[in-house]
């Protein structure tokens, strides 16, 4: 090899070698990303949450009652309940946005009233059936590793959220914890920035299923430490380190296709 010739060589090296370690980088995240879509789908098979894109689902949450309407990418949800004066409210929410009956009749809404109505509908449904959303759009999720909660294993989530159809809370921040068995969503947490922001963790309990579709109640903790960082939970969870604030309580649930 002439000394010019080797000399080329010597330069190329550092390029191909970038080329080559860039090539792996992205092969990785392709892995990574067809793992947690796999993980995903067995989470969603586990809870039924097929059922959810084809029904009506019916229930009761802190005295007011829901239903989630969809047909594919179509969706009604309404909220109803009684008011101070004893008027029957009923909110509704669908692709084209939210309206307020008082009565039987249509309210003149503000756009803030609007959205703090809509949120306020959006939010209590998206929980009740999840994992059924993680299949949005708008999801970035990727594999976080592994944890081990009350002597049992899990595979974690973390979900983030596209700013373009993510919502007004496109910038929260969730963690999912699968059990590597089951594929049930036992515990998830999560962070928000809206009034004021904060974090929860929410372990699953009093689990049934109803027709297929699995609900679960849940304990509704905060970290005692001042701490956001929902990627820790669980290890503040298994130390102790969590209070509890509520019980989330989904009551007389009906589905129907």
């Amino acid at each position: 090899m002439t000394i010019r010739l080797l000399i080329f060589s010597l330069a190329l090296w550092p390029l191909l070698n970038s080329c080559s370690s860039a090539g792996s980088d992205e092969k990785n995240a392709l892995h990574s990303s067809h793992r947690t879509d796999s993980l995903i789908q067995l989470m969603l098979q586990a809870h039924g949450s097929h059922i959810v894109g084809q029904s009506s689902v019916s229930f009761d949450f802190r005295g007011r009652s829901y239903r989630s309407q969809r047909n594919g990418g179509a969706f009604q949800y309404e909220r109803q309940f009684a008011d101070s004066s004893g008027a029957v409210v009923r909110d509704v929410l669908t692709n084209n946005g939210l309206f307020r009956e008082m009565d039987g009749e249509r309210q003149p809404l503000t756009p803030k009233d609007s959205t703090a109505y809509a949120g306020s509908v959006n939010s209590v449904i998206y929980f009740a059936l999840l994992p059924y959303f993680l299949q949005d759009k708008a999801v970035n999720a990727a594999y976080a590793g592994e944890a081990v909660l009350k002597g049992e294993p899990y595979h974690k989530i973390k979900v983030t959220f596209a700013e373009e159809g993510g919502g007004e809370d496109h910038e929260d921040v969730y963690v999912y914890w699968m059990h590597q068995q089951q594929h049930t969503m036992d515990y998830l947490a999560y962070s928000y920035v809206v009034n004021g922001g904060g974090a929860r963790f929410r372990e699953a309990y009093n689990v049934r299923s109803i027709e297929g579709l699995r609900i679960a109640d849940y304990h509704n903790y905060k970290p005692m430490l001042d701490t956001r960082d929902v990627m820790v939970f669980d290890s503040l969870f298994e130390a102790g380190q969590m209070e509890l604030l509520s019980e989330i309580e989904i009551r007389q649930i009906t589905l129907s296709k």
